[in-house]
């Protein structure tokens, strides 16, 4: 790329050329942006900075936080809720939504985030980051939890920034989706890729194996055909990969293709999967499918859910066009 277009010229350009985003969410996302820049920091310091290891402590979920978690969790609150662009935000570390205090003006937007998605990688140096998405306010006065529960065909913004061997910020207004890399001699991300494009076919999956006797039936058969190779019905040999971050699982799909499954299975039944809908299925099938792929949850679009519960849980299979086809076929003949 000859010109170097930072995260700030690009919003600019979708504001003022494109008249995709209004100023009010332009100035969020780069808030947001900045954010990130301050976890990848803290992530980038590792045991130097002492965030390494567990804090000791559980969330809503019942998961045991690593001192990552709260400190990105803290980081996210502290830049953007003084900026009068929310007017509350919720996060997958908090069991109900934060407002916007009222010493800071209140803004139309609600912010979703899972502030470190992956934190079982912190302590081995693997790849992890940072979801996000953005919601509209509904119209009225006040703010409470219902305001969140929109479907995520609803989402205005929504993306994820990967802490690896580069910080990379995927991003999505509604317009395909473009990747921004830090630059951290200048201190700003500057646009890497744009229109990024996920192709329909793979030879690529990513799930935990070692789930398999939990599976249901569907993705069994899905499954076993893939590793059936050129001698099976796919008549193509498979490579699995899976990375226990979604945020590197999704970024690789982006980067060259492959599907994605993390789905339902009998440990829990009850649930009808693992994955957040709020804070991790709509953005990342939103990213997915502006980049021409699909997410479903076997037997529906996701972004069509209409969630009930802040915390709502998810079966997701999301990636290359024809593969997510294939495996949903299966789950509704089923």
């Amino acid at each position: 790329m000859s010109t170097k277009i930072s995260l700030t010229r690009y919003l600019v350009e979708q504001q003022r050329i494109d008249g995709h985003i209004p100023a009010q969410l332009r100035l969020l996302l780069e808030v947001v942006a900045r954010a990130c820049k301050r976890i990848s920091q803290a992530v980038n310091k590792g045991a130097l900075g002492d965030v390494m290891g567990s804090a000791e402590t559980e969330n809503v979920q019942g998961e045991m936080q690593k001192k990552l978690d709260i400190i990105a969790n803290e980081v996210l609150i502290e830049a953007n809720e003084w900026g009068g662009h929310l007017a509350a935000m919720a996060s997958e570390e908090m069991e109900g939504i934060y407002v916007v205090p009222n010493r800071y003006p209140q803004g139309e937007y609600l912010l979703l985030f899972d502030p470190l998605d992956g934190s079982s990688n912190i302590d081995v140096n693997v790849s992890i980051g940072t979801i996000f998405s953005v919601l509209r306010k509904p119209e009225g006065t006040g703010v409470s939890e219902q305001d969140f529960l929109q479907a995520g065909i609803k989402q205005v913004a929504a993306g994820y920034c990967v802490y690896g061997p580069q910080t990379t910020l995927v991003l999505t207004v509604g317009d395909g989706v473009a990747m921004f890399t830090l630059d951290r001699e200048q201190g700003s991300f500057i646009l890497t890729e744009e229109n990024v494009r996920i192709p329909d076919d793979t030879k690529e999956f990513a799930i935990n194996m070692s789930n398999m006797r939990h599976w249901d039936a569907p993705v069994k058969r899905y499954v076993d055909e893939c590793l059936q190779g050129t001698e099976g019905p796919r008549a193509k040999d498979f490579n699995m990969r899976w990375i226990a971050s979604m945020v590197a699982d999704v970024h690789r799909i982006l980067s060259r293709g492959g599907v994605f499954l993390y789905p339902w299975d009998k440990r829990e039944p009850e649930k009808p999967g693992k994955l957040r809908l709020m804070y991790e299925a709509n953005p990342m099938s939103w990213l997915i499918e502006q980049a021409g792929g699909a997410a479903t949850n076997g037997k529906q679009r996701i972004l069509d859910i209409q969630p009930s519960k802040l915390h709502e849980r998810v079966s997701v299979i999301l990636g290359s066009k024809n593969e997510v086809e294939r495996a949903t076929r299966y789950h509704n003949e089923a």
